[in-house]
């Protein structure tokens, strides 16, 4: 029959053309065919090893590795089976088994040590110490490690050592505020990446971690064309398991910036059922926050609650996201102590602006305007050393909201304007439009009445058009909080429209005179009714004719 096994000579070569191509269950499947008639070769062990890991089945991947390692030290080949001891370790420490990888990345080392070999296994047991002195603070120090994996992996032609010592040496280079010289660096390692010259498992650890890096340096212009190109990376292997999450999480979370929200929590779903199996993938926290993020965002408090715990029994580092609910919720001192904490938590330039934006929302709902004054200094010095667009929009409304609260409106519409504009460059409707808000109450501030509901009317349809049910409620409430009494509480834009209404005008030959839609016309028309105590068109021009407004 044709799909059966003919000969164990000729599976392993389908394994690799399926290896290659690239199909990993295919290449599986044949791998493991072959091995069962008789055992694989080590090098065939090795593509086993790797294919089973791009399907997530990482107990068959350790076990393969675990058989190459020794079949190699039989055969006398240390330096390819300390290879094989890292790549069994390092892939351990991914999957969280830090133990169990420790030990095999020791055994490499001991290798390596008793027999002095130089080999490019020494370059890649060099990465993960890196990565514990960039962790722990030592960048100097990793950047030096990095450096000289690089250097080894060039020297024996090793791609996938070169690209793991570059990527260590652009994250270093970065968080030393090296950071145009970091990100020229990582754009240059990709090419390799992106040009299929690297193994499939440092592709994926790159991509996540380049995209990961721009996040922190709130460089979304980059994240956004990366996580594209990782999105077409996985969509090219249809049965990988690992980085896919990762993928749909980065997605989910660029799409509910430009608010594409049903897209994005379709992403953040996804992402959440490919995290969960296999279980124990801290990535499904970052979904999880995600889904929250969305939940409170559309006014679903319950669920978004529900989410937010989800996501802190896997992902902690500082998130602002609860806060904000019970801000939403206007259960204040829990908003308060909750923001408090996290910024206390939140000890570097990359996890502190989105707290510090959220304090200042917070404190200054609270009255306490000179706590939210200093958040929003230290803000606006994140964002001068930074430089980052998406700095800049966030320091800009916190540095107006914070003039708002201080009362100097006039001063807060122009830091106001700024934040509009950059929000509207990095394509962010939502937070275009509650900066919209905020200029309304200036405008207000400014008794510029018309101005405020222009700019109270544009962010409506902007919330409305998202399905922001929580911030669609606040407008409708600052829209009702106009003066409602009298001539003296209507607008300079409804007393334009009583004077036409009571010259016999309709609301289509208003719409044309004063040069806006119909339905605003309308508008105006229900606020002047409401105002006045009004039901009809003809009782509006008798009130216009009896007050002298004609």
């Amino acid at each position: 029959m044709s799909g059966e096994v003919s000969t164990n000579e000729d599976t392993p070569q389908r394994g690799l053309d399926s290896f290659r191509r690239p199909v990993w269950k295919e290449a599986f499947a044949e791998l493991s065919a072959a091995d069962r008639d008789e055992p694989l070769e080590p090098h065939d062990l090795e593509r086993l090893a790797k294919a089973a890991f791009l399907l997530g089945r990482y107990a068959d991947c350790a076990d393969a590795w675990s058989r190459a390692h020794n079949e190699y030290l039989n055969r006398g080949d240390t330096a390819r089976a300390a290879y094989c001891a890292f790549w069994s370790g390092f892939g351990l420490l991914y999957q969280g088994a830090e133990a169990q990888g420790s030990g095999w990345l020791s055994r490499a080392r001991r290798l390596l040590d008793e027999s002095g070999l130089d080999c490019a296994a020494k370059g890649f047991l060099l990465v993960p110490a890196a990565l514990q002195l960039l962790a722990g603070g030592d960048h100097a120090a990793a950047h030096a490690a990095f450096s000289e994996a690089a250097t080894i992996g060039g020297r024996f032609r090793e791609p996938d050592l070169m690209t793991l010592g570059r990527l260590g040496q652009g994250q270093a280079l970065v968080v030393q505020g090296r950071v145009r010289d970091g990100v020229t660096l990582l754009d240059e390692l990709m090419v390799a990446v992106t040009s299929g010259e690297v193994s499939p498992f440092v592709a994926g650890l790159a991509y996540c971690a380049v995209i990961q890096t721009c996040q922190e340096i709130f460089d979304l212009r980059r994240a956004h064309e990366w996580t594209a190109a990782l999105s077409r990376w996985c969509e090219s292997q249809p049965d990988l398991v690992p980085f896919r999450g990762q993928c749909l999480v980065r997605r989910a979370e660029l799409l509910r910036l430009h608010g594409a929200w049903q897209e994005a929590m379709a992403e953040a779903e996804r992402a959440r059922e490919r995290l969960s199996d296999p279980p124990g993938q801290a990535a499904v926290g970052l979904a999880f926050y995600q889904q929250a993020e969305l939940h409170r965002l559309g006014g679903d408090f319950a669920r978004a609650e529900d989410a937010y715990r989800q996501a802190s029994r896997w992902d902690r580092k500082p998130r602002p996201g609860l806060a904000q609910l019970r801000l939403a919720q206007g259960q204040l001192d829990a908003a308060r102590a909750a923001i408090r904490r996290l910024l206390d938590e939140a000890r570097d330039e990359r996890t502190r602006p989105d707290v510090l934006a959220a304090f200042v929302e917070i404190m200054l709902a609270s009255g306490d305007v000179s706590a939210a004054r200093l958040a929003a200094d230290e803000l606006s010095k994140i964002a001068s050393i930074i430089d980052a667009p998406y700095l800049h929009a966030l320091s800009s409304r916190a540095t107006g909201s914070v003039l708002l609260g201080e009362g100097d409106a006039r001063a807060a519409l122009m830091a106001l304007r700024d934040a509009w504009t950059s929000w509207q460059q990095l394509e962010a409707p939502y937070e275009a439009g509650r900066t919209r808000v905020l200029i309304g109450l200036a405008c207000r501030a400014l008794d510029d009445e018309d101005a405020a509901e222009t700019e109270l009317d544009a962010a409506r349809s902007i919330f409305h058009e998202l399905g922001a049910a929580p911030e669609l409620a606040r407008v409708e409430e600052l829209s009702r909080q106009a003066p409602t009494s009298g001539v003296g509480s209507l607008t300079a834009r409804e007393l334009q429209v009583i004077r036409l209404v009571a010259t016999g005008k309709t609301n289509r030959a208003i719409a044309a005179e004063l040069f806006i839609s119909e339905k605003t016309v309308a508008r105006h028309l229900n606020n002047l009714f409401t105002k006045l105590g009004l039901k009809t068109r003809a009782a509006a021009a008798a009130y216009a004719y009896q007050h002298k407004l004609m």
